[in-house]
């Protein structure tokens, strides 16, 4: 076991940007007319509570925005914003907004048939990029009026996704993404200048190359974004065995260098400089049968990511908070390596714990007093909070000093003993459709341990290989009843 002494000194100022709870992902925009997808939604906003949501298929056919008639021998194009109404008001009664992404193309506004996902969107370039502009301007149009401006305009807008692999844009044509966000930069800032509106939304491959070329554009076209967007995976090329894919991962340190490239390159134009960059997707593995998604190690991991992520970024979305998804088809199983935080019966995942311990960090933080590779501590308003993890390590020990005085320690564990419904799933027989009491067996397995002890200056952690221990250290007088006396009360026999 590594056993190391941390000292919290009260009058550290130790920079972090923890923004964990700005966005999230979902699988396609239509997905949210579904009963399973608003509960799993519903289960993560109560207990962390994202600002937005981001997704792809705004403008696919199942949600059915874009249609076109003839009148007159002129075909002429109308809009039906039915479905996205239902989807909009689902999303601002649970108290999440969208992320808004521009795409993909409508079938009858195509230029070709390319599609991607079992649910085929379709990633070809408009045929009249004029229909584009206009269908652009309807949808803000009708939004504005239906939730007014003031409330619009704090929904960012991100123009497509991953233009730079050539199954999300075809043949992965930079010049053809180029101008398809000018018109719609464009449009939007028609409608109104005051919209937010990045990209390009890029992902891996040639990412430099992209991000540079990108802001060349911009500067001679005299384009200012508001934001820059880039996805951040950490894993391998993953090996497919049957219907799942196994990961090796890549050295973190070199995912870290790669964010601050292209904050570097950004800052290297002046009148880019200092722009906010959003990761508007994030993971471990960028497939939806990643299995490493499911594990206790996937939940320490992650600790880690978030504790750095901010350091050159405004924000980072992680890819998704539920597993109703269904790019390569419907899941087989409730636990199959799906994105989402929440596996299928509402069944949190060891992640969805390291997102609600960082969001509790959030809320109560006045400052942050202590961050290395296994903790991050913050100065509360009645003591201290803090989270250590462990990500594939034999235990480790962490003994942490504080200013003396009477406190209560709250800590709340996640590893593979205590927090693990992957492995109960796997001893009850790994049941593609298990039975309501199975669920809710899984369920009971799916919730950290709370434990509680009385400290005055030190406590010592013992955090497991593949754990997350999250505490709050607080200040709390004893103040007994008349007559009570807790140590008499465990005294009877």
């Amino acid at each position: 076991m590594v056993l190391k002494e941390v000292t919290l000194k009260d009058s550290a100022n130790v920079k972090f940007h923890n923004n964990v709870d700005y966005c999230v992902g979902t699988g396609r925009t239509g997905l949210a007319l579904g009963k399973e997808y608003l509960d799993e939604l519903s289960l993560v906003q109560e207990e962390i509570g994202f600002k937005h949501i981001r997704g792809h298929g705004l403008f696919c056919d199942d949600v059915a925005i874009y249609h076109e008639y003839e009148e007159n021998g002129v075909k002429k194009a109308e809009y039906n914003f039915t479905y996205l109404d239902r989807i909009y008001d689902e999303y601002l009664a649970r108290n999440i907004r969208p992320f808004i992404e521009l795409g993909f193309m409508p079938y009858k506004m195509a230029s070709g048939t390319q599609t991607i996902f079992y649910w085929r969107g379709n990633t070809t370039p408009p045929k009249d990029y004029k229909k584009w502009a206009k269908l652009i301007t309807a949808y803000l149009e009708h939004i504005i009026d239906r939730y007014g401006l003031e409330e619009v305009l704090t929904w960012p807008i991100e123009v497509w996704n991953e233009p730079n692999l050539p199954g999300f844009w075809e043949k992965a044509d930079m010049q053809e993404y180029f101008k398809l966000f000018k018109v719609s930069f464009e449009a939007i800032k028609k409608v109104n200048k005051d919209f937010k509106v990045g990209g390009p939304a890029i992902c891996g491959v040639r990412d430099e190359e992209w991000i540079r070329e990108f802001c060349e554009f911009c500067h001679k076209n005299g384009i200012v974004p508001d934001s820059f967007t880039r996805h951040h995976y950490t894993v391998e090329f993953p090996k497919r065995i049957g219907h799942y894919d196994y990961h090796r991962l890549m050295d973190p340190e070199a995912g870290f260098k790669n964010l601050q490239t292209t904050r570097d390159i950004i800052d290297s134009f002046p009148e880019f400089k200092g722009k906010p960059i959003h990761i508007t997707e994030f993971s471990t593995s960028y497939t939806p049968y990643g299995v490493i998604h499911d594990t206790n190690f996937n939940a320490a991991f992650l600790a880690h990511q978030l504790s750095r992520l901010g350091d050159m970024n405004e924000s980072y979305s992680y890819w998704t908070f539920g597993d109703v998804f269904e790019e390569q088809g419907v899941p087989y199983t409730p636990f199959h390596g799906g994105f989402g935080l929440v596996a299928g019966g509402c069944i949190p995942k060891p992640t969805f714990w390291t997102f609600s311990f960082y969001k509790k960090l959030k809320d109560l933080a006045t400052k942050c007093i202590f961050r290395d590779d296994n903790t991050v501590v913050v100065k509360t308003a009645d003591g201290y909070a803090g989270i250590l993890w462990n990500a594939g390590r034999s235990n480790i020990s962490r003994e942490i000093s504080f200013k003396a005085g009477d406190y209560s320690l709250i800590t709340k564990t996640v590893d593979e003993t205590t927090c693990n419904p992957l492995k109960l799933w796997h001893d009850l027989g790994e049941h593609a459709n298990p039975t309501k009491e199975e669920v809710k067996l899984l369920r009971d397995a799916a919730k950290p341990l709370t434990a509680s002890s009385r400290v005055t200056d030190k406590v010592k952690f013992d955090v497991k290989k593949n754990g997350v221990v999250y505490f709050e250290i607080k200040k709390s007088a004893i103040a007994s009843d008349r007559g009570y006396d807790y140590n008499r009360v465990l005294a009877l026999r």
